[in-house]
């Protein structure tokens, strides 16, 4: 499995879409209580549920990781931790996820200037008032001296995503000897 980490606006998405699109990668399909964003399809994007199904789901150890982010709770599950899937986490899920299988994830760090976040938030159609928040929450939450294990950082500010997506592959690829 392929773990992306990042600060909100790191470009990990984008980065995931290509690594689907061109690389032979599958999209982790998470969970969670967070409602559509417009053009968000249920079941593409997210799992989309209810917090009472979410907590069933907890309950009954569903899932390898979970975390709660602004508001929000977010869950991979164990049956969709799968070899060449690609899933973007927090640290805590990376951590997880590395501690319940650390012999098959590759984990990839998205790191990004905040200025670049920033125009690129806004960009999204994110308030300011919604940008300042994360960029400060961001500040102490993607610390990368929180990772477990980290086995590449790359830098996505102005780089070609089409050659990062290139690059992590050979990297995933490399690393588990696939």
């Amino acid at each position: 499995m392929l773990v992306l980490i990042g600060a909100s606006a790191s470009g990990k998405t984008e980065l995931a879409k290509r690594l689907i699109a061109n690389h032979g990668f599958l999209k982790t399909i998470t969970y969670t209580t967070r409602p559509k964003r417009p053009n968000e399809v249920n079941g593409v994007d997210y799992h989309f549920i209810d917090y009472d199904a979410f907590l069933a789901k907890q309950r009954e150890s569903q899932f390898l990781e979970t975390t709660h982010y602004h508001g929000h709770h977010y869950g991979t599950a164990f049956k969709d931790a799968l070899s060449k899937r690609v899933v973007i986490v927090d640290i805590d899920g990376a951590n997880a996820i590395v501690s319940a299988m650390p012999d098959r994830v590759v984990v990839v760090y998205v790191e990004t200037d905040d200025i670049v976040r920033k125009l690129r938030m806004l960009a999204r159609g994110d308030s300011q008032a919604q940008v300042e928040s994360r960029l400060h929450h961001d500040a102490s939450l993607f610390d990368p001296a929180r990772l477990t294990r980290v086995d590449r950082i790359v830098h996505n500010n102005q780089e070609q995503l089409a050659d990062l997506a290139g690059n992590i592959a050979m990297f995933y690829h490399n690393k588990l000897g696939l």
